[in-house]
């Protein structure tokens, strides 16, 4: 889009509540310059013809245009900024071979999709479970093959459903430490919730009153009581269970969240256990 037909405001801040906005700004004597724009010209014309990947880019000259690059803060050239409800939501600065524009493009256009994934993380760092379920049951059912929308689903069914939550978290193969720790917490929890179960896993012989009455809380979601009484066994029996009762409180620590009240009423106590 030609610099004098440029209006910043309806061309991409406006026109970026009803479709993301791409704006390249760039200059004349730039050559990364040179090398980006028909790269990202050639990215443009292709989402145009799909409407799944719909975005449009605006070019800004920075010679003719100086007060849109001090106002978004451009110190370098190329720099490309994503436009979506009207905010900037991610940019880079420099040139890109067309192989990174595109898995750039891919992490950073929102999508119904991470929207939903978005929600959902949402909903289960407020607790809300039922609602973070609902959603990551349509993500996956969009994409099966979504391993963050399976162990996600994992954790909002893990309380209630421990065995869907646990063939969940065992079919699903993740890449990413953040998303094997929540699978290893929902196996450990899951398998907690079960051994109350007629046909659930077995303790070893002899557990500790306080291991009992700890899962007996979880089964319970009284989150306080079973991190209290695990944090218990942390100091009293710690080998138990394979260490089972530090794994349950960690497991917990990372489903609930950092936020969650007994995260942070006991996480400093059972800290001050480990030592």
């Amino acid at each position: 889009m030609p610099a004098a037909t440029l209006d910043f405001e309806q061309d991409v801040i406006e026109a970026s509540r009803e479709a993301p906005v791409l704006v390249d700004f760039w200059a004349p004597w730039c050559q990364p310059c040179q090398v980006l724009g028909p790269r990202l010209e050639a990215l443009a014309e292709e989402a145009a013809s799909d409407e799944d990947a719909a975005w449009s880019l605006v070019k800004v000259n920075t010679d003719e245009e100086p007060e849109l690059a001090q106002r978004f803060g451009v110190r370098g050239l190329p720099t490309v900024k994503l436009f979506h409800e009207g905010e900037v939501i991610d940019e880079f600065t420099g040139a890109k071979p067309e192989r990174a524009l595109r898995q750039w493009l891919d992490a950073a256009l929102p999508s119904e999709e991470k929207a939903r994934l978005e929600g959902a993380r949402e909903a289960l760092a407020e607790g809300r479970f039922d609602t973070a379920a609902s959603l990551l049951r349509e993500a996956r059912d969009d994409d099966p093959e979504n391993d963050e929308a399976q162990l996600l689903l994992a954790r909002a069914l893990v309380f209630d459903e421990p065995r869907e939550a646990a063939a969940l978290a065992d079919e699903a193969a993740p890449a990413d430490s953040g998303l094997r720790q929540t699978q290893e917490s929902v196996q450990t929890v899951s398998r907690l919730l079960m051994i109350f179960e007629e046909d659930g896993p077995a303790l070893p012989e002899g557990p500790p009153q306080n291991y009992l009455r700890a899962i007996d809380a979880l089964s319970r979601s009284d989150f306080d009581a079973a991190l209290e009484r695990f944090i218990a066994v942390v100091r009293e029996d710690r080998d138990y269970d394979d260490d089972g009762a530090r794994k349950a409180c960690v497991a917990l620590f990372t489903l609930l969240g950092p936020e969650h009240p007994a995260t942070q009423k006991h996480r400093p106590v059972f800290d001050r256990a480990l030592y």
